[in-house]
């Protein structure tokens, strides 16, 4: 079992930044991978940024925020961030906090992330 709990989104205007927060615990061990994705109105749903465990940690990016957000992760708090700036109003969307385990997904609860004037 993987417990995620994410943090930190809110209101932002146009350009500002946020940072999401992911605290992973319970089988850590058996995680291959952490990332967010985002769903849209209309169920659409983004994959938008991942880190790989591997030894070189190799991040991936979805175009549309490539340059603009910035995923890292703590690996004594077993926690991942997601850094966001220079946000714009199509980013808006709830985020999810996702771990790939070798058994199975598993999900934050979410957060609102919404970018308006």
């Amino acid at each position: 079992q993987v417990q995620l709990v994410e943090s930190g989104g809110g209101l932002v205007q146009p350009g500002g930044s946020l940072r999401l927060s992911c605290a992973a615990s319970g089988s850590m061990l058996r995680v291959y991978s952490m990332g967010w994705y985002r769903h849209f109105p209309g169920n659409r749903r983004e994959l938008v940024a991942q880190i790989i465990f591997t030894s070189s940690f190799a991040a991936y990016y979805a175009d549309s925020v490539r340059g603009r957000f910035t995923i890292s992760r703590d690996n004594a708090k077993n926690t991942v961030y997601l850094q966001m700036n220079s946000l714009k109003p199509e980013d808006t969307a709830v985020y999810y906090c996702h771990a790939a385990h070798e058994s199975r997904d598993y999900w934050g609860q979410g957060t609102q992330v919404t970018v308006s004037s």
